[in-house]
Order: structure tokens, then sequence, then C-alpha cells
């Protein structure tokens, strides 16, 4: 492996799209950790603090070395830690785990694309650090007794073959009950959208541009629908549910403490995992009305996260990431 070697495209955009959550989280934590009460948590987020100077530090160092140009990002100007309270610990700590979850895949990728040996040292040192701090969070979360842990089933007594087509049944004739990949997948994404539908929420309630708001209003009620959604589908096979989650948000709305130009940026974010993750359901359900579910909302939040893409697009607000160059236009015009 040559450290020497050019960066390839994945390399470099999967640098682009680190220092750009980097910048974005590292801003959120500047005020998250300002704000947690409890001290045991304060500390857990000034290390996930320090975990994201490291990504953003070393990912613009990358991008330098291979000449692409940083990101502008954000910064302190998009961030006003002298704000109210606006979420409760418990919700930065399901955030600093759901954090993880999250950098654990993407560091992953990382590794897997990179052959320039420096790169694939970095995302080496990122997916450890991930893995540390996501055991650290979880290990807070059960001392404190607020870790949801997914659902159990009893264990089979023997191995079984299928032996009817009717085992893929969703909408006609008698459905099995779900297999143990299915009520995983149901569950995370559910976990996902409770996390996801609080978050929105607090942003609706500090928006400072109505059109932002009303944006951001839309997306929490698609999360919720589809936690309703999720829920159902688990209920249905006796698998118990958590609570939701508006408790993790304050009344507060008076300042906000994350320009609208983040906020967007982290909820069209947000959208595009979610879209990752349904794809991965798909191809790990086997019912049909379960694989069609997914497919049916990953076009419905699709369709929302291009309605975000065009407002960032309308304030001038969207960076656009490393891209090929337009070899027409150079002929016909002599530039890029």
């Amino acid at each position: 492996m040559d450290k020497h070697t050019k960066a390839t495209a994945s390399e470099i955009a999967n640098l682009w799209g680190t220092y750009m959550n980097a910048s974005s989280t590292k801003a959120i934590l500047s005020y998250f950790k300002q704000k947690a009460e409890d001290g045991e948590i304060r500390d857990l987020l000034e290390k996930v603090y320090g975990v994201s100077t490291f990504e953003l530090e070393n990912a613009a160092q990358l991008l330098t070395e291979n000449a692409c140009p940083i990101p502008k990002g954000f910064s302190e100007e998009d961030v006003d830690v002298e704000a109210p309270r606006l979420y409760s610990d418990t919700y930065m700590l399901h955030y600093t785990i759901q954090l993880f979850t999250l950098a654990m895949t993407s560091s992953a990728n990382g590794v897997s694309q990179s052959s320039n040996a420096d790169i694939y040292q970095f995302y080496t040192e990122s997916l450890g650090n991930a893995n540390s701090m996501h055991m650290q969070a979880v290990t807070i979360a059960q001392k404190k007794g607020v870790y949801v842990s997914p659902p159990t089933i009893p264990t089979p007594e023997n191995v079984n073959f299928v032996t009817k087509e009717s085992f893929m049944n969703g909408w006609f004739g008698d459905k099995r009950p779900l297999l143990a990949m299915e009520i995983a997948q149901l569950y995370a994404n559910m976990e996902r959208n409770t996390l996801g539908a609080a978050t929105i929420l607090g942003f609706a309630q500090v928006a400072k541009s109505d059109e932002v708001k009303s944006y951001l209003l839309k997306g929490n009620n698609i999360a919720k629908k589809h936690v309703s959604t999720f829920s159902d589908h688990l209920a249905k096979s006796n698998i118990p549910t958590p609570m939701g989650s508006d408790s993790y948000v304050t009344e507060s709305a008076s300042i906000s403490p994350f320009s609208d130009k983040l906020l967007l940026f982290y909820t069209i974010g947000m959208i595009s995992q979610g879209i990752g993750f349904y794809g991965l359901s798909i191809a790990t359900n086997t019912r049909r009305d379960i694989a069609a579910l997914y497919a049916r909302l990953s076009g419905e939040i699709a369709l929302y996260a291009e309605e975000g893409t065009k407002l960032m697009i309308h304030n001038h607000w969207l960076e656009e990431p490393p891209r090929m160059v337009d070899r027409n236009d150079l002929i016909q015009n002599g530039r890029e």
C-alpha cells in the first residue's frame, strides 16, 4: 500500500464527507457539552468533541495533501453556545450512541475503499475511536437505566428448513412470524426515527426562517409516521416497542443555538442515512410486504430530502462535493 499514491475518487469523496460531517457535529457538540448537566455525560461529550476535532483536522490535512480545497463547512458562526438548553441529557446520550453507530459504518466504508496508506490509517483509527466511544456511551446509558435494549425472541430448539414458498407471503395468505433479522431492522429503523423525530422537533422550535421551520415540521411528522408504521409491524408479532421521545426536547424556543443552514444540512444528512438503512432493510427482508414497505418509505423520504436540498440551493448554502470535470464544457468553452 503506497502512501504517495494519488487519492482516488472514493477516497476524496469519503474525506470530503468526513470533513463536512465532522464540522457540523463539532459545532453541535460545542453546544451540547456546555448544556449537559450530568457530569458523566458532560465528560463523555468532551471526549466526543475531541474525536470530532481529530476527524476534522485529519480530513483537512489529507485533502490538502491531495491538492483538494477545504470545504467551508460549519464553524462558530453556526452555533450559539449561550442559547438556552434545547435537549435533555438523555437525548444527548442517545445522540452520542447513534452518532457512533453511524461512524462505525462510515469508517469501515472508508477503510474498505482506501488504498492510500495514510488515508487507510486515518479511517482505521476513526473506526477504533467510534467503537470505543460507542461502547462508553452504551455503558453509561445502561448504568443510568436509559438504554433500551432491542427485543429478544425465544431461542430455537432445532435447525429448520423452509419448505413452502408461502415463506415469502406478505399481502395474501398466512403471514409467517417475523424473522430475527426482520425484527432487528424494524426495531433499529424505529429507534433511529424516534431520535430523528425528537431532533427535528427541537430544530423546528428554534428555526429562524418560516420556510425552514415549515420544512422541519413536515420532517417531524414523517419521522413520527415511520415510527408508528414500524411499531405496528412489531406489535402484530407481539413484540414490545419503546415509548416516544418528546421528553427529549425542552420548551426552549427563544434563541436558536444553531444556524438555519446547519439545521437543514443535518436534517438532510439524517434523511440520506435513513435511505441507506432502508435499502439495507430491503436486502435483508424476505417477506414481500415488508420489503415493499421499505421501498415506499424510501421514496417518501427521498422526495423530502430533495425538497430540503432545493431549499439549501435557494439560500446559497449547498456546497458542491468534488466532481469530475465537464468535458463538453471544456471542449466548447475552454473552462469547467
